[in-house]
């Protein structure tokens, strides 16, 4: 699916990844706190740093804004597992690490991860699907470690368990944002993430084959 473009009247291709990169971090703690629907452009630009006329340089609406949000959060996950991918090792420590790494970058990026599922409905028909196809996207990277440790004789798992194995791995990741409230107060996040391995791992170990 092509890339949803975005359109900016200023030209620089540096400033306009600048100043977007900042209207994403200025906005993140509006829509937690406000929701995107409450949360003005005007109030946007205020938390960015800029007026509200240099805002409508990078963007058309606040509706791109929120769009940018989700696009910065799956391209900063995409890069930090594909740190962690090596295509000529699939084995239960590269998958472990790949889930190690998904954890710390949730971990860190946890409001945005909470706006996003908070708001993705407010996306249009035109951008929802975009942002959907890239979590798709996102969890087929760990789908391809998967099959790749099934290949190298690590495990035996059918092409549905991959799958489903694939989104639990995914889904608790995003848990550690969106259930903070609770989880936070019982785990660090290393703890969170040894029992998560260990129970999203523990019938794939055992199902190696010989």
């Amino acid at each position: 699916m092509k890339k949803r473009e975005v359109p900016a009247s200023v030209k620089d291709e540096r400033l306009i990844e600048k100043r977007r990169n900042e209207m994403v971090k200025g906005a993140v703690s509006l829509f937690k706190e406000k929701g995107f629907h409450r949360t003005t452009t005007r109030e946007i630009a205020k938390s960015s740093g800029f007026s509200i006329g240099t805002l409508y340089e990078y963007i058309q609406t606040k509706e791109d804004v929120l769009y940018l949000v989700c696009d910065s959060i799956y391209d900063q996950v995409r890069q930090r597992l594909e740190q962690a991918i090596h295509t000529e090792q699939y084995t239960v420590k590269s998958l472990e690490k790949a889930i190690e790494n998904y954890f710390k970058v949730v971990d860190e990026l946890q409001d945005e991860v909470l706006v996003m599922y908070q708001e993705v409905k407010s996306l249009s028909k035109d951008a929802l699907p975009y942002v959907l196809k890239k979590e798709v996207e996102m969890v087929s990277m760990f789908e391809t470690i998967i099959q790749g440790c099934v290949l190298n004789n690590e495990c035996s798992l059918t092409e549905k368990e991959i799958q489903l194995l694939a989104h639990h791995i995914f889904v608790q990741g995003q848990m550690w944002a969106f259930r903070r409230w609770a989880l936070h107060r019982l785990y660090s996040l290393e703890e969170y993430t040894n029992m998560q391995i260990k129970f999203l791992l523990q019938d794939f170990s055992r199902q190696t084959t010989y």
